[in-house]
């Protein structure tokens, strides 16, 4: 048994023990009773605020996605096309399989041409193809539902001075879409279009929840829903509810400012030994050729590919905490 097939044996055990492990590694006892006793804080509580953080936790849970598919979304096509949507960039589906297609195209003709293997340059241009412009677009989705999520109380609190001021719900969701700029404008105006034409405004704010995925706007159109259901004072129920988002705003900075040391150390860590191997192999090409040829060399640095990933997965999982 030669060297490759030990390698690829341990790798094999390797991902097999850490799939075992994440698939068999129940929840934490801790995070489990502390759970608990929060959901029990809330749910017992007097305080409107707390009430209404309760509900807003619920609606996190009921808006979570299922598998591939975005909330919403009935195949992985109209998941797709749902992200482009969100992009707010008006890119088509066709133009992001042509990008995707060009680009694996180009990056395996160049690395073929650079190293003559033809394999490895397929394999790196499908990676490439694949995830540069899944990368690109979650970008822009992210971009974009923080500049919602930053304008959305502004745009609660007007829903609120409307209301008190005696104009109805529907005259106040287009006064939102005029007076707030940026995606908060657009996603109402896209709100009052549908009520115009003839759909309910559940249906219509509905819609804009299941694009937008986010927990504030699917909070609010529960609120909404609720109110015209049970009735009860709307006004206060929303000026509730933007106290609630702006304070999660803070939380959320707050976590951003504590966690920028762990990720400045995580992105060092993890993109030294590519810069390294980009400058050695600028400098001298003969010393890494190898890479691209012997079979032991490249099992072992897809090995090490394997090993930086499982590390960089742990490292994000550290730094990642759900509000």
């Amino acid at each position: 048994m030669d060297i490759t097939q030990l390698l690829l044996i341990a790798v094999g055990m390797m991902a097999f023990m850490v799939l075992g492990y994440m698939g068999f590694a129940g929840p934490s006892p801790a995070k489990e009773a502390s759970r608990r006793l929060q959901g029990l804080r809330y749910r017992h509580s007097d305080s409107t605020v707390d009430k209404v953080e309760a509900q807003l936790k619920k609606a996190v849970a009921a808006r979570k996605p299922k598998l591939h598919q975005i909330a919403g979304s009935e195949s992985r096509v109209a998941a797709l096309m749902m992200r482009l949507h969100r992009t707010g960039k008006g890119w088509t589906l066709s133009q992001y399989v042509y990008a995707s297609g060009g680009l694996a195209l180009v990056v395996a003709l160049l690395l073929f041409i650079k190293t003559g293997a033809a394999a490895l340059s397929l394999g790196i241009g499908l990676v490439v193809g694949a995830g540069l412009p899944h990368f690109v677009v979650s970008f822009f989705i992210g971009r974009r539902t923080n500049a919602f999520t930053a304008k959305f109380p502004d745009a609660i609190e007007l829903l609120v001075r409307g209301l008190r001021s005696g104009l109805p719900v529907t005259e106040t969701l287009g006064v939102v879409s005029t007076e707030v700029p940026g995606p908060v404008g657009e996603e109402f105006k896209l709100v009052t279009e549908r009520i115009k034409i003839g759909k309910t405004m559940e249906d219509a704010l509905q819609e804009t929840a299941d694009r937008l995925n986010t927990p504030e706007f699917s909070f609010f159109c529960i609120t909404l829903a609720i109110q015209r259901e049970t009735g009860g004072n709307l006004a206060e129920t929303l000026s509730n509810l933007a106290d609630v988002l702006r304070k999660r705003a803070q939380m959320k900075l707050k976590i951003k400012a504590m966690s920028s040391e762990s990720k400045a150390s995580a992105y060092i860590v993890g993109a030294l030994p590519f810069i390294v191997f980009i400058m050695i192999y600028m400098i001298n090409p003969k010393y890494l050729a190898g890479f691209w040829t012997d079979d032991r060399l490249i099992v072992t640095g897809l090995g090490g590919l394997t090993w930086m990933s499982i590390g960089a997965f742990i490292m994000a999982k550290m730094v990642s905490f759900e509000i």
